[in-house]
């Protein structure tokens, strides 16, 4: 038996219905599924993957900043002004002071990185946003099985107190590494990040298990597609995270199942 909840998709709010708590954000979105299935694809290679997963970001940071992001009222006139005394739209729009920050995990994280720095400055005040970068890779024992994370550098632009911080990495598979790096935001750095949002286009049980019980209160995750499927037939056919125990994701050497493949390697057309 194969995955079922998006033969028949159960959402409520725009959302997977599961049980894996509140924090975690499973985007109902028939369009991105459909880019996803191709971004997917062996046959869809350079340029298109960048173009795939641009269009996959830009809806994916949208998603975020229109349900997390506080808000403002504002009184600002339109074209019509001159012809009428009605001429202002009166409302909400994003409080542009906002302080936030986008990390790169290279390299996969690079692009998807960038997207959301370009969306958030678009409608934030000049100098509330910036970009940076971690440079950190899985480390693998001789029977490349996923140990952990080493990182080998940082290029942190400046403070993190009261910061939305988002960490945009395409597959969420162990959580080794944005476990990683959002601990470092969250206990090696001046104050404390305002929140912390994990923007993945495909992440697994495991990935969202190690997210939740690390930062119970911190995190929350933001993703296209939950893959799960080495899981037992039960687990498959019940909604996701109503039998956690039985839900399986990756493959022993932890890559994804359906999956992608290797997106960092896929994004930069690298080997290894």
């Amino acid at each position: 038996m194969g995955e079922r909840c998006y033969t028949d998709i159960d959402a409520i709010d725009g959302e997977l219905r599961h049980g894996y708590g509140p924090n975690v954000h499973l985007l109902a979105d028939p369009l991105a599924l459909t880019w996803l299935a191709r971004l997917s694809h062996p046959s869809c290679v350079q340029p298109e993957v960048n173009r795939i997963v641009t269009l996959l970001y830009r809806g994916l940071v949208r998603e975020v900043i229109n349900r997390e992001f506080p808000r403002k009222q504002v009184r600002t006139e339109t074209r019509m002004r001159p012809l009428t005394e009605h001429g202002y739209y009166e409302g909400e729009v994003i409080d542009p002071d906002v302080e936030a920050t986008s990390v790169d995990i290279a390299r996969a994280g690079i692009l998807p990185s960038m997207v959301c720095f370009e969306a958030l400055s678009e409608i934030l005040s000049p100098g509330t946003v910036r970009q940076d970068h971690i440079l950190m890779n899985r480390t693998t024992n001789a029977d490349d099985q996923v140990t952990g994370a080493a990182t080998h550098g940082r290029k942190i632009a400046g403070p993190v107190a009261d910061r939305f911080v988002l960490f945009p990495d395409p597959m969420g598979a162990t959580g080794g590494s944005l476990t990683e790096a959002i601990s470092f935001y969250r206990d090696r750095l001046d104050g404390q990040p305002r929140h912390c949002f994990a923007l993945n286009l495909i992440v697994t049980p495991e990935f969202i298990n190690k997210l939740t019980t690390t930062f119970p209160d911190g995190v929350s995750i933001y993703a296209y597609r939950l893959d799960r499927g080495l899981s037992a037939p039960e687990a498959l056919a019940a909604t996701p995270g109503t039998l956690p125990d039985q839900e399986r994701g990756l493959t022993e050497t932890q890559y994804i199942v359906p999956g992608a493949g290797g997106m960092g390697e896929v994004m930069n057309n690298a080997l290894s």
